[in-house]
């Protein structure tokens, strides 16, 4: 191979179009940049975001204004003033000796919100006269403060975290062996076997003073028939 053999891959270099040397080369004339026009003349320069004269996008929208908190909660609000001049106006029921049921329910029905779709909030403008048991998800201090100064309850409601069981079913509960804990029982024929060990590594590290010899007296009285060779088997064996 020579060095004039080597050569560029084909396709990866091409010759630069040259414009506007006729209209044999097929870019002579107008250079390929059209008729007439703006972008046909020297020097033009037309920004990425021109829309051609129409209001541009970034004049349309508004400027940064804050943010969207996606944690927020859109309330239905009323005012405990409200509440009380509804019950004095006879458009909330009321029954003698008990306090006045208020919920989102007889609120809507009362006219004093528009959706029960979404949580209740119970501000505290206005003053309470009557005696109120108020059932909402949320209460500002004050219009907690106004119906409980005036005899009344205000009543959170609350989402439980884990699910219930059924009404009127009790979850079962342990039974005493399940509730008792588990003992294993060692028998006696299992003790055995570990005691002797026990015995024979005592009698392998004798103690320095002596106390060894004592237990070893000890053991032998106190070992097993069992493992004790037999006199008779022994008597034999001199006979014979």
């Amino acid at each position: 191979m020579k060095i004039h053999d080597l050569h560029p891959a084909e396709g990866s270099v091409t010759r630069r179009t040259r414009v506007g040397r006729g209209i044999a080369a097929g870019k002579g004339k107008t250079a390929g940049r059209g008729t007439k026009g703006q972008k046909s003349r020297a020097g033009a320069s037309i920004p990425a975001w021109f829309e051609g004269g129409q209001t541009p996008l970034h004049i349309r929208i508004p400027k940064l204004r804050g943010f969207r908190n996606i944690n927020d909660i859109t309330y239905e609000v009323v005012n405990v003033g409200a509440i009380s001049a509804a019950v004095d106006a006879g458009k909330l029921h009321v029954e003698k000796g008990s306090p006045v049921t208020v919920n989102a329910d007889t609120l809507k029905a009362a006219g004093l919100v528009r959706r029960d779709r979404l949580p209740l909030k119970v501000l505290g403008n206005g003053d309470v006269s009557t005696k109120l048991f108020v059932l909402a998800d949320a209460f500002t201090r004050s219009a907690r403060e106004k119906i409980e100064a005036a005899g009344g309850t205000a009543q959170v409601i609350e989402i439980p975290s884990s699910p219930l069981g059924a009404l009127g079913v009790e979850p079962p509960a342990a039974s005493a062996e399940q509730a008792a804990p588990v003992e294993t029982a060692v028998s006696a024929d299992d003790a055995a076997p570990v005691a002797r060990k026990a015995t024979r590594a005592r009698k392998a590290v004798p103690a320095a003073d002596g106390s060894g010899e004592a237990d070893s007296a000890s053991d032998a009285g106190n070992a097993d028939p069992a493992e004790a060779p037999d006199a008779d088997a022994a008597s034999d064996a001199d006979k014979a």
